[in-house]
Protein backbone atom coordinates (compact mmCIF):
# COMPACT_ATOMS: atom_id res chain seq x y z
CA UNK A 1 0.00 0.00 0.00
CA UNK A 2 3.09 2.53 1.07
CA UNK A 3 3.56 1.94 -2.66
CA UNK A 4 0.50 2.55 -4.18
CA UNK A 5 0.59 5.76 -1.98
CA UNK A 6 3.59 7.42 -3.25
CA UNK A 7 2.22 6.91 -7.16
CA UNK A 8 -1.10 8.88 -6.42
CA UNK A 9 -0.07 11.28 -3.36
CA UNK A 10 -3.12 12.29 -1.80
CA UNK A 11 -5.45 9.81 -3.19
CA UNK A 12 -3.57 6.86 -2.68
CA UNK A 13 -4.54 3.76 -5.07
CA UNK A 14 -6.49 0.20 -4.33
CA UNK A 15 -4.24 -2.90 -3.94
CA UNK A 16 -4.89 -4.32 -6.46
CA UNK A 17 -1.81 -6.73 -7.46
CA UNK A 18 -2.91 -8.52 -4.05
CA UNK A 19 -6.58 -9.16 -5.44
CA UNK A 20 -7.31 -12.23 -7.16
CA UNK A 21 -11.11 -12.48 -8.06
CA UNK A 22 -12.44 -15.19 -10.38
CA UNK A 23 -12.55 -14.16 -14.10
CA UNK A 24 -16.06 -12.69 -14.57
CA UNK A 25 -15.92 -12.25 -18.61
CA UNK A 26 -15.27 -9.03 -20.49
CA UNK A 27 -16.63 -5.63 -20.50
CA UNK A 28 -16.99 -3.73 -23.71
CA UNK A 29 -14.42 -1.32 -22.43
CA UNK A 30 -11.42 -0.06 -24.69
CA UNK A 31 -8.72 2.38 -24.05
CA UNK A 32 -8.06 3.95 -27.78
CA UNK A 33 -4.50 5.13 -28.57
CA UNK A 34 -5.13 8.32 -27.79
CA UNK A 35 -6.51 7.91 -24.38
CA UNK A 36 -9.77 7.98 -24.71
CA UNK A 37 -11.87 5.85 -22.78
CA UNK A 38 -14.84 4.28 -24.29
CA UNK A 39 -17.61 1.99 -23.51
CA UNK A 40 -19.72 0.24 -26.28
CA UNK A 41 -18.76 2.18 -28.60
CA UNK A 42 -18.99 5.93 -27.16
CA UNK A 43 -16.69 7.93 -24.71
CA UNK A 44 -17.07 7.39 -21.12
CA UNK A 45 -18.08 10.90 -20.48
CA UNK A 46 -17.24 11.74 -17.07
CA UNK A 47 -13.73 12.25 -15.88
CA UNK A 48 -14.11 11.21 -12.27
CA UNK A 49 -15.34 7.63 -13.78
CA UNK A 50 -12.61 7.21 -16.33
CA UNK A 51 -10.47 8.01 -12.93
CA UNK A 52 -12.52 5.12 -11.11
CA UNK A 53 -11.26 2.79 -14.08
CA UNK A 54 -7.88 3.75 -13.79
CA UNK A 55 -6.80 2.91 -10.23
CA UNK A 56 -8.17 -0.66 -10.49
CA UNK A 57 -6.72 -1.01 -13.74
CA UNK A 58 -4.20 -4.24 -14.13
CA UNK A 59 -2.15 -5.83 -16.68
CA UNK A 60 -2.14 -10.04 -16.31
CA UNK A 61 -0.22 -12.21 -18.59
CA UNK A 62 -3.80 -12.72 -20.40
CA UNK A 63 -4.37 -8.65 -20.78
CA UNK A 64 -5.92 -5.45 -19.27
CA UNK A 65 -8.39 -6.43 -16.66
CA UNK A 66 -10.50 -4.09 -14.19
CA UNK A 67 -10.06 -5.77 -10.64
CA UNK A 68 -12.13 -5.37 -7.84
CA UNK A 69 -12.10 -8.10 -4.91
CA UNK A 70 -14.82 -10.18 -5.81
CA UNK A 71 -14.65 -9.39 -10.17
CA UNK A 72 -11.99 -9.11 -13.16
CA UNK A 73 -13.07 -8.03 -16.36
CA UNK A 74 -11.01 -8.11 -19.50
CA UNK A 75 -11.07 -4.78 -20.89
CA UNK A 76 -9.27 -3.80 -24.65
CA UNK A 77 -6.08 -1.30 -24.71
CA UNK A 78 -5.04 0.01 -27.96
CA UNK A 79 -2.18 0.75 -27.35
CA UNK A 80 -1.01 1.69 -23.39
CA UNK A 81 -3.24 2.83 -20.80
CA UNK A 82 -1.96 6.10 -19.95
CA UNK A 83 -0.61 9.04 -21.79
CA UNK A 84 2.09 11.11 -20.19
CA UNK A 85 0.73 14.83 -20.85
CA UNK A 86 3.17 16.60 -18.89
CA UNK A 87 7.24 16.55 -17.66
CA UNK A 88 8.48 18.33 -14.94
CA UNK A 89 11.77 18.75 -12.81
CA UNK A 90 11.83 17.56 -9.04
CA UNK A 91 15.26 17.57 -7.50
CA UNK A 92 17.50 15.36 -10.17
CA UNK A 93 13.94 13.59 -11.33
CA UNK A 94 12.07 14.14 -14.35
CA UNK A 95 8.75 13.48 -12.75
CA UNK A 96 5.71 12.65 -15.65
CA UNK A 97 2.05 13.28 -15.00
CA UNK A 98 -0.09 10.87 -17.32
CA UNK A 99 -3.58 11.74 -18.22
CA UNK A 100 -5.16 9.80 -15.28
CA UNK A 101 -3.10 12.50 -12.80
CA UNK A 102 -0.87 9.55 -11.88
CA UNK A 103 3.09 10.83 -11.29
CA UNK A 104 6.25 8.78 -11.79
CA UNK A 105 9.77 9.79 -11.48
CA UNK A 106 11.67 8.39 -14.24
CA UNK A 107 14.82 6.49 -12.15
CA UNK A 108 15.34 2.93 -10.92
CA UNK A 109 11.65 2.08 -10.31
CA UNK A 110 10.70 4.14 -13.75
CA UNK A 111 11.99 3.35 -16.71
CA UNK A 112 11.84 5.48 -19.48
CA UNK A 113 12.11 3.61 -22.23
CA UNK A 114 12.11 4.94 -26.46
CA UNK A 115 11.44 1.84 -28.72
CA UNK A 116 10.97 2.55 -32.81
CA UNK A 117 7.90 2.05 -34.41
CA UNK A 118 8.53 -0.77 -37.03
CA UNK A 119 5.88 0.58 -39.45
CA UNK A 120 6.62 4.37 -39.72
CA UNK A 121 10.36 4.17 -37.83
CA UNK A 122 9.38 7.00 -35.38
CA UNK A 123 10.26 6.58 -31.48
CA UNK A 124 7.73 5.21 -29.77
CA UNK A 125 8.71 6.65 -26.00
CA UNK A 126 6.75 5.09 -23.22
CA UNK A 127 7.58 5.75 -19.21
CA UNK A 128 6.47 2.92 -16.15
CA UNK A 129 4.31 3.85 -13.94
CA UNK A 130 3.16 1.35 -12.02
CA UNK A 131 2.59 -2.66 -11.91
CA UNK A 132 3.07 -3.69 -15.40
CA UNK A 133 1.56 -0.60 -16.78
CA UNK A 134 2.79 2.31 -19.09
CA UNK A 135 2.28 5.69 -20.26
CA UNK A 136 3.03 6.87 -24.05
CA UNK A 137 4.67 9.83 -23.98
CA UNK A 138 2.99 12.55 -25.43
CA UNK A 139 4.42 13.84 -28.56
CA UNK A 140 5.20 17.52 -27.21
CA UNK A 141 6.62 15.78 -24.09
CA UNK A 142 9.27 13.94 -25.84
CA UNK A 143 9.82 17.31 -27.93
CA UNK A 144 10.88 18.75 -24.14
CA UNK A 145 12.50 15.38 -23.24
CA UNK A 146 14.87 15.80 -26.70
CA UNK A 147 15.54 19.66 -25.53
CA UNK A 148 16.75 18.68 -22.23
CA UNK A 149 19.20 15.74 -23.76
CA UNK A 150 22.45 16.02 -24.29
CA UNK A 151 24.68 13.68 -26.43
CA UNK A 152 26.67 10.97 -25.19
CA UNK A 153 28.37 8.20 -27.30
CA UNK A 154 26.82 9.30 -30.46
CA UNK A 155 23.34 9.25 -28.64
CA UNK A 156 20.70 11.72 -27.21
CA UNK A 157 20.11 10.66 -23.45
CA UNK A 158 18.17 12.08 -20.73
CA UNK A 159 19.19 11.97 -16.57
CA UNK A 160 16.63 11.02 -13.99
CA UNK A 161 16.69 9.56 -10.86
CA UNK A 162 20.63 8.87 -11.08
CA UNK A 163 20.07 6.99 -14.43
CA UNK A 164 20.63 8.01 -18.06
CA UNK A 165 18.18 7.11 -20.56
CA UNK A 166 18.37 7.24 -24.09
CA UNK A 167 16.13 8.83 -26.46
CA UNK A 168 17.84 7.39 -29.91
CA UNK A 169 20.63 8.17 -32.08
CA UNK A 170 21.77 11.63 -32.20
CA UNK A 171 20.69 12.91 -35.72
CA UNK A 172 17.96 10.69 -36.44
CA UNK A 173 15.11 12.83 -36.95
CA UNK A 174 15.16 14.24 -33.12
Amino acid sequence: MAEAARQAPGRGLPPVHLWNPAHCGEIDIVICADGVWMHEGSPIGRAELVRLFSTVLRKDPDGYHLVTPVEKLKIAVEDLPFRAVAVREAGDALVFTTDQGDEAGAGPDHALVVDTDPATGEPAPRVHVRGDLWARITRPVFYELVERAVEQDGRLVVRSGGLAFPLGPQGAGL
